[in-house]
Parts: structure tokens; C-alpha cells; sequence
């Protein structure tokens, strides 16, 4: 088959060709007809997460995609041969920049009914991560009043509508070209940030969901009212995070000592905040394929390139430009 590999962190990605992997016990194999790109994937292959999640090379890239099942692995049963699923592969793992990729089947759920396969690859990653954001960690109310930042980009653009699902107001931030498409999403009030300061035109919220980190983390707290909460997904991550990774004791004080003036920013505000690093979860991801069958949610396409010319779709995702998702086909 082909596949994308990881030869060597921070060279470009080799296309070539590889064994088909077999499904083991509780496994499926899935022929894959799209993946997604996220900022995950150039991070893993510029040798960031290593710390976190140690790779031995080469390795396939990918962590989302959207396929139909080619064969069952022993205990399998709740899919069949030919089922179009999709699926947030494990972190561990990865594997979805290739023809065929192996699953847990406790990672799949089926592809939302009437959307095609590149559009169902454009949700498992950032979808399981707006809904985890929102409802496990800011508990996010009727009625609560929220900020996501970078409402155009992929986490935002799903987060916004699961947002607005839940019943919250939401103001985002964006740049001027992208205020109709947030709008278009469900965004309250959007906040041009090339002209706007958003501690100015926000206060009292309920919750901030954060993409960048660092200063605009830092600045987010001062949007917060007594009890509010913000999760981050950008940036340095928390010790509680560094200690699900197994970081040794060294590493976790220097990222406390790092964080010191976020949880000072926290205290003050009377509020809390935690990094969130998305798991997947096939259950989760059936009820996001619900509501998008239910026409609440619906997933933004930005670009697809094909497998062959991957390295133009990493670059494309690490400039910052796109709107929405993009996708490599196989």
C-alpha cells in the first residue's frame, strides 16, 4: 500500500510503499479514502511531542480519518466488511496518512448518513476536541457566555456550532475575511483581533476556549469572571498533562515553574484552567455524527490535496491560513 512515513523528525514526508497491516483481536482494518490534517500531525513530525509520545521510525502520521471496513480482527463484531466509518485513530499509533489503516473498534463509529468521506475526515479530531472542551472541562450551560478563540480555524469553526448547540452565547475572533463564515456559525459578536483587542470588547464569561496559548492565554483570564473557566489547547501544556504522559519529575517542575503566571492570572480572576489533549472515543464521535445527521453541525472544508502531495498540505496547515479543514485523499 501507500503511505506517508516519518523517517526522520523535521524532514519533509516520504510517500512509499508499505506492507497492508493485518487487524488483530478487537481490531479493523479500514480502507482509507480521507484523512485530515491538523496542527498534531506537523508538531509529531517536526519531533515536538517526542517527549510525550516516543515513535520508533519510520512511522505512518495521521490521526483522524474516514474509510470503509475492509476486514474484521478476531472479537470484532460491531462493524461489518464494507461499513463507511470514521475514527480518531489512537495517539499511540496513528497511521491514517496511508491506503489502509488498523483501528480499535472501540475508536470507530459510522460516518454521519448523506456526508461523504472527505467531509467525515474532517471531524473526528477537532469534533472529539471542542466537545470534550466544552462539556467536560467549561461545562459549558444554557445561557453561559463563552469565548472561543480562532473561530475560523478547525477546532473553531466545530466549536462554535457545538457552542451554540449547548446554548451558550459565544463571541470568537477571527481576521475581517473570515467574519461572515463565523458568523454563518453561529458566533454572537466576532471580534476582528488584526484591529481589536478582545479584553476591550468581552468580560464577565463563563468560559474561554484557547488555541493559542502563551500571551493570549495569559490575557484570557482577564475575560473571566469569579468561577469562570478556561481550557487551552495551544501552547505549553499543564503539569497534570505532562504527568498523563509520564514525564519524569524534572520535566513536570519546570512546566509548573513556566506556568506559574497563568495559575497567578487564574487565582486572581477566581478561576481555573486546564490544558486539554483530546482523546478519542468512538461513542463521542457517534453522537457528533448525529447531530451532524440532525443538520446541527456541519463540517468546514477548506482544501484536500492528494496523498502524494502531503508535505503541501502539512505547510499549508502550519501557515495558519486555513479555514476549516483540510484533507488528503487517497
Amino acid at each position: 500500500m501507500k503511505a506517508a512515513q516519518i523517517t526522520r523528525y523535521k524532514a519533509p514526508l516520504e510517500v512509499v510503499e508499505r506492507p497492508i497491516p493485518e487487524p488483530g483481536p478487537g481490531e479493523l482494518r479500514i480502507r482509507v479514502h480521507a484523512a485530515g490534517v491538523n496542527p498534531v500531525d506537523y508538531k509529531t513530525r517536526n519531533g515536538d511531542l517526542k517527549r510525550a509520545i516516543a515513535f520508533a521510525l519510520p512511522v505512518v502520521p495521521g490521526n483522524e480519518m474516514a474509510g470503509v471496513v475492509d476486514k474484521l480482527g478476531p472479537g470484532a463484531a460491531r462493524f461489518a466488511v464494507g461499513d463507511a466509518v470514521f475514527a480518531r485513530l489512537a495517539k499511540q499509533a496513528m497511521g491514517g496518512f496511508a491506503e489502509y489503516a488498523v483501528v480499535a473498534e472501540a475508536l470507530l463509529a459510522h460516518q454521519p448518513k448523506g456526508l461523504d468521506h472527505v467531509h467525515s475526515a474532517c471531524l473526528p479530531l477537532v469534533g472529539l476536541t471542542a466537545w470534550q472542551a466544552l462539556t467536560e472541562r467549561m461545562k459549558t450551560q444554557p445561557g453561559h457566555r463563552i469565548l472561543i478563540h480562532v473561530g475560523a480555524g478547525g477546532v473553531g469553526t466545530v466549536a462554535i456550532q457545538l457552542a451554540k448547540h449547548l446554548g451558550a452565547w459565544v463571541a470568537t475572533t477571527c481576521s475581517p475575511r473570515n467574519t461572515e463564515l463565523v458568523k454563518s456559525l453561529g458566533a454572537d459578536q466576532v471580534i476582528d483581533y488584526t484591529s481589536q483587542d478582545f479584553t476591550r470588547e468581552v468580560a464577565d464569561l463563563d468560559g474561554v476556549f484557547d488555541m493559542l496559548g502563551d500571551e493570549t492565554r495569559l490575557k484570557s483570564f482577564s475575560v473571566l469572571k469569579s468561577g469562570g473557566v478556561l481550557c487551552s489547547i495551544g501552547g505549553l501544556i499543564d503539569v497534570a498533562t505532562a504527568r498523563e504522559f509520564g514525564l519524569a519529575w524534572p520535566l513536570r517542575f519546570l512546566i509548573g515553574l513556566a506556568n506559574r503566571k497563568h495559575d497567578r492570572a487564574a487565582r486572581i480572576r477566581g478561576a481555573s484552567w486546564s490544558y486539554l489533549f483530546m482523546r478519542p472515543d468512538g461513542a463521542q464521535l457517534a453522537h457528533l455524527a448525529s447531530l451532524v445527521e440532525a443538520g446541527t453541525l456541519r463540517p468546514v472544508l477548506d482544501k484536500t490535496y492528494p496523498l502524494a502531495d502531503i508535505e503541501a498540505a502539512y505547510q499549508y496547515v502550519a501557515s495558519g491560513r486555513a479555514r476549516g479543514k483540510v484533507v488528503v485523499t487517497m
